[in-house]
């Protein structure tokens, strides 16, 4: 049974603000701290979240939490932040109202992460799969993104939002995520070139110098030490628990997940090496001949560096920070710029460059996110922006970001009094007005198309003549004096002449937050936020694509010489038309407060935590809700909660919700003022009537549980007791039947020790009369076998004396036969020393003969005869064991015989050489035409593909056929023969790689020596056909997966519908035919084989990068094509 409860059940303070009491500033205050001491961050305000920092993890975000929140009432757990995203996701779900979540609070009060909570919820409890989990996924990576290059370090806050964010979250019918859309607000550009003391730049310069390889680092011409950029602050340069070098590998890998490609991540780096480069300029002065100065680049080595960085010729950027051209109608001034124009123009480029990259993220993450189908969707807006700001020096950007929370707090009134309003006449209670401030004079002040302090600024901007930023604060003298919230002390008005707390070159706003004291200084500049046409057409010569895309107006074809709009123009615009979405959709309010300043947890400070609740108008909130009835519940939990204070109502009400209420509070006696009946809900006023309600169902609740301890210890006895009854009661039959088995037991051991003696008995008489009989047989047995042996003996002695007198006689004829063999032996050997003696005494005497007739001749020729004749006897014999060891005759076999003489190594190689040659010239004689021009084929793939590419080695032992599928002797594709006017050099099936999804297609692919076609396989339909004229390369990988791409020329009549993504297990065949077809045609250019493992193809008009990687897939051993977003195609090979 599931237990029912509420956001009053074990209440630390009050979760509701509007049930304090008394309500006032101090007791507002010390029940956000006594909730806030207890680790209970979230108060609510009627329906609006209060979110404080605690400044440390809580265990308050498990999945574990999700589910408790999951699909429950608002009011029916304790403040929590899930509870309003899924009030709000369902209401979404379930009763198709688009919404959004407003997230306001000052720097460093938690709304970056509260708006992670609340997307992170959303993900959590929405549909499941893959595809929902993807688009889930890359919404959830946009934030890592958007944070890198948007976020800074400052005094208040480590991980500061420097611009605003709202993002509208597009769901289908069923409640699953589809996309997103992403709006940004107003960056903080300035912060690029300076930085305030204490703070940082961007993450993104600090993570990609400390997380960047050393190679990456080199090709983008960086050094990891920050001291050597001049736009990056050293006194706060590293952030206790922040791991910028973690953090670059996270932003990696969220741009990957979210769709950018590499080369589109590598010019987001490089344009952000440009900027630090950027800051690094000097410059130095340089008189002219006509007495004006000039500015020079001091060292031009980082020009030089950011020049090739950008693809920039260096003379046109040097040449753009020394001149400034101006163009009216048809007249063109050039004038040059002194050092402080070259500075202001050098800073200008670095903000510009940095803000239009960001806006350029922020369009590519929505080209990602976007949803795919055209079909009505709901929308989620979560709105995460700057809260009111009041510093010590407060300039142009305090002065329009506290413009949008004017406009934010005006829409929350509003919508919030609506909200009311329309709950009070749903309901049937009678509305009465209530009165608050409403801040639309002060949104008038500051947006009045006439008299607007933005309009006038505007105007001032566009003045001809000089324009400072006095002149702009004597203007708002002269229009502004009388308006009661604005103060200047150089206006008409006489009371603020004498006032030393507001300077001469300030003006002071009184904002419904409280009083904010602007200076003037930087709001012209700031507003007009110029960048010389000469750096913008300088960035258009750019050949890095994204330095295009990024500087449009720098076109000389498209030169306009219109004012762009100014920067508070713009901002206005944006805000008007976020407000115009925000009324749109039923809102939800998260208010983010900062404990104190120490961004440490545990720490409440009062004053800075009264200063937020004043500048929130949480208190007039509270107000605003309590003006009428300060509780409304409706009329089942209500009767559910309090039904035990009314013995009608006691345990079960079998009547209407509504009635059994009516009955409850009649015999409790609240009066009748003090509460009303809607249709749904009962409304009541005073929060003392609820504590008196909550008050007395505690004592019910106390009395209930003694009750209920008095019967359930009754039970428990008398469960006890009849457990005893019943336990003896089993115990006695126990004992019974254990006693009378014991009694049967014995008995029946008894009887079979009697029945075992008697057989024992039966059994020894037995074996003693067999006993008897058995020695009886074994003693006839053995005499037997004695007298047996006896006989035996007798017979071996005669037989032994036999053999013994015959051995006599054979070994006396034995050794007869020896002494006659040794005197024959004896006699042969005598008579062979006789002859051999002859023949050595006739040997001696011929050679002695010969000797004495050539003495004189071998005394003068003895030597080289010799030689000669140890040479030729030598090589007589090398030739004829070269005979015996020659090797095969294949040309593969590289065997030969070892050198016997090493001066014969020379004679020894070329006999080798001249033997291949001869074989070869023998192996090649017995080649036909067509095998001779096989081998030639084999011979061009080799060379194409050898070492190049892993399918290569598979290949080399299949023959290459040509015709895969007997297209001449197939009857199915006869007619697909016949349209092919040349003769078919290749027929083979394919697939046809189908960009949607990766999946392929079969088709048949004809090759001719002019075209190649693709036709269906099973119809024979032809489905393309291609002239060789219009092909212009063909990439394949370095994988052993069977991919290529056939890229056709821009232009041509083929092109129109796109390049061929296709794969075959015969791709070496079939780009080697393509490739000797090009190159033994003298009309076409040599076809160009390109490989890599990640090439672009054309379909259509959208370009798509083919990526292969090595991985298990999961369809087995196989290739899996796989589509990853909307530009790139993932193939995965098998690791080899």
């Amino acid at each position: 049974m599931e237990v029912k409860t509420s956001l009053l059940d074990n209440m630390i303070g009050v979760g509701d603000m509007v049930l304090i009491e008394p309500l006032s500033e101090d007791t507002f205050i010390e029940n956000l701290r006594k909730r806030f001491d207890h680790n209970e961050i979230y108060t609510y305000i009627g329906s609006v979240v209060i979110s404080m920092n605690p400044y440390k993890s809580l265990p308050i975000y498990t999945a574990e939490k999700v589910e408790e929140y999951r699909n429950r009432n608002f009011y029916e757990l304790s403040p929590h932040i899930y509870a309003l995203a899924d009030e709000a996701y369902r209401s979404l779900r379930d009763q198709d109202k688009d919404q959004c979540i407003l997230i306001t609070g000052e720097s460093g009060a938690g709304k970056t992460e509260a708006s992670k909570f609340v997307m992170s919820y959303v993900a959590a409890v929405c549909g499941k799969g893959q595809e929902v989990n993807k688009v889930k996924e890359q919404l959830l990576q946009s934030n890592p993104v958007l944070e890198a290059f948007g976020n800074a370090k400052t005094v208040r806050n480590d991980n500061s939002s420097r611009f605003g964010k709202y993002m509208d979250i597009e769901f289908d019918f069923k409640g699953d995520p589809l996309g997103g859309v992403i709006s940004n607000y107003l960056l903080e550009k300035s912060r690029v070139v300076k930085q305030p003391r204490g703070e940082r730049n961007f993450h993104i310069f600090y993570q990609l110098l400390s997380g960047a390889s050393d190679d990456t680092l080199q090709k983008l011409k960086l050094d990891r030490d920050f001291s050597k950029y001049n736009y990056l602050s050293l006194d706060s340069a590293t952030v206790n628990g922040l791991d910028d070098a973690a953090s670059f590998r996270t932003v990696r890998n969220a741009m990957q997940i979210v769709g950018f490609m590499e080369d589109e991540v590598q010019s987001v780096l490089e344009l952000v090496a440009a900027v630090l480069k950027l800051g690094n300029l000097e410059f130095k002065p340089e008189s002219r001949c006509n007495g004006f100065d000039e500015s020079r680049i001091k060292d031009k080595n980082d020009l030089k560096e950011m020049c090739e960085l950008l693809g920039i010729e260096q003379s046109v950027l040097e040449r753009a920070f020394s001149y400034r051209t101006v163009e009216a109608k048809m007249e063109k001034v050039s004038t040059t710029l002194n050092v402080a124009q070259a500075y202001y123009a050098r800073d200008a480029l670095a903000k510009n460059l940095y803000s239009r990259l960001f806006s350029w993220l922020v369009n590519r993450i929505n080209e990602s996110i976007k949803a795919q189908t055209k079909s009505r969707k709901k929308v989620m807006g979560v709105l995460d922006i700057y809260g009111f700001e009041i510093f010590e020096d407060n300039s142009f950007e305090q002065f329009i970001i506290n413009y949008c929370n004017e406009k934010l707090q005006q829409i929350f009134i509003e919508l919030t009094l609506h909200e009311e309003q329309e709950e009070y006449i749903r309901e049937g209670i009678e509305w009465t007005n209530i009165e608050y401030f409403n801040n639309a004079i002060i949104c008038d002040l500051i947006e009045n198309n006439k008299n607007g302090i933005l309009a006038m600024l505007d105007e001032e901007c566009l003045r001809p003549g000089t324009v400072t930023d006095e002149t702009f604060l004597d203007k708002l003298n002269t229009v502004c004096a009388e308006h009661q919230h604005f103060e200047s002390r150089q206006s008409k008005n006489s009371k603020f002449l004498t006032d030393h707390s507001l300077p001469h070159n300030c003006f002071r706003i009184q904002h419904y937050a409280g009083k904010v004291l602007y200076r003037v200084e930087g709001f012209v500049d700031k507003n007009n936020d110029l960048l010389y046409r000469d750096l913008s057409q300088a960035m258009y010569k750019a050949n890095q694509s994204l330095i295009k895309i990024l500087f449009p107006e720098g076109n000389p074809a498209k030169v306009n010489l219109k004012r762009p709009p100014t920067a508070g123009f713009q901002f206005r615009a944006s805000v008007g038309t976020l407000m115009k979405n925000l009324l749109t959709k039923n809102p939800n309010y998260i208010r983010c407060i900062k404990p104190n300043d120490k961004k440490a947890a545990h720490i409440f400070t009062d004053s800075l935590v009264c200063h937020q609740v004043r500048y929130l108008g949480l208190m007039e909130n509270v107000r605003v809700r309590r003006a009428g009835y300060a509780f409304r519940q409706a009329y089942e939990p209500c009767l559910e909660r309090y039904k035990m204070l009314c013995k009608q109502t006691w345990p079960h009400w079998k009547g209407p919700a509504r009635e059994g209420v009516e009955v409850l509070l009649k015999n409790l006696q609240v009066p009748a003022e003090e509460f009303a009946y809607g249709r749904s809900k009962i409304f009541i006023r005073n929060p003392r009537t609820l504590f008196f309600l909550e008050e007395k169902r505690r004592q019910c609740l106390e009395d209930l549980a003694t009750l209920i301890q008095k019967i359930y210890r009754g039970w428990k006895s008398r469960t006890h007791f009849l457990l005893l009854k019943k336990s003896q009661v089993v115990v006695a039959a126990w004992y019974r039947r254990f006693a009378q088995q014991k009694k049967y037991q014995n008995i029946r051991s008894s009887a079979l020790v009697v029945q075992s003696f008697i057989r024992g008995w039966k059994a020894r008489k037995l074996l003693r009369e067999l006993k008897h009989k058995k020695r009886c047989e074994e003693a006839v047995t053995t005499i037997s076998a004695y007298w047996h042996g006896t006989q035996a003996r007798w017979e071996l002695r005669r037989l032994k004396e036999e053999a013994r007198n015959k051995h006599a006689v054979s070994v006396i004829w034995a050794a007869w036969l020896g002494t006659k063999a040794r005197r024959e032996l004896k006699r042969l050997k005598e008579e062979a020393r006789r002859k051999h003696a002859v023949a050595v005494i006739w040997a001696y005497w011929l050679g002695l003969k010969v000797r004495r007739d050539y003495r004189k001749f071998f005394r003068a020729n003895a030597g080289k005869k010799i030689y000669d004749f140890t040479i030729q006897r030598i090589m007589q014999k090398y030739f004829m064991g070269l005979k015996k060891t020659m090797p095969s005759m294949s040309p593969v076999d590289k065997s030969w015989p070892a050198r016997p003489y090493g001066f014969l190594d020379g004679t020894h190689q070329e006999l080798r050489r001249v033997f291949h040659l001869w074989r070869c010239k023998k192996y090649r004689s017995q080649f036909t035409e067509e095998k001779k021009a096989t081998y030639e084929e084999k011979l061009a793939a080799s060379e194409l593909f050898k070492d190049k590419k892993a399918l290569y080695p598979s290949s080399v032992g299949q023959p290459f056929k040509g015709d895969y599928v007997e297209i001449t002797k197939n009857p199915k594709y006869q007619k697909l023969n016949s349209l092919v006017e040349d003769k078919v050099l290749l027929a083979d099936v394919v697939s046809k790689i189908n960009r949607a999804n990766g999946k392929g297609a079969p088709r048949i692919f004809l090759l001719t020596k002019k075209s190649l076609v693709l036709a269906d396989q099973k119809t024979g339909q032809v489905k393309a056909s291609v002239p060789l004229l219009d092909l212009s390369s063909v990439s394949v990988s370095t994988q052993s997966d069977g991919f290529f791409a056939l890229k056709l020329k821009e232009g041509s009549t083929s092109a129109a519908k796109g390049d061929f993504l296709l794969s075959s297990d015969r791709l070496i065949e079939i780009i080697t035919k393509l490739h000797r077809i090009g190159a033994t045609s003298a009309d076409r250019n040599q076809i160009n084989i390109d490989i890599s493992d990640e090439f672009l193809v054309q379909f259509k008009q959208d370009k798509v990068c083919v990526k292969f990687i090595q991985g298990t897939p999961k369809n087995g051993n196989g290739v899996a094509c796989k589509r990853k977003n909307n530009r790139l195609l993932e193939v995965s090979v098998p690791s080899p």
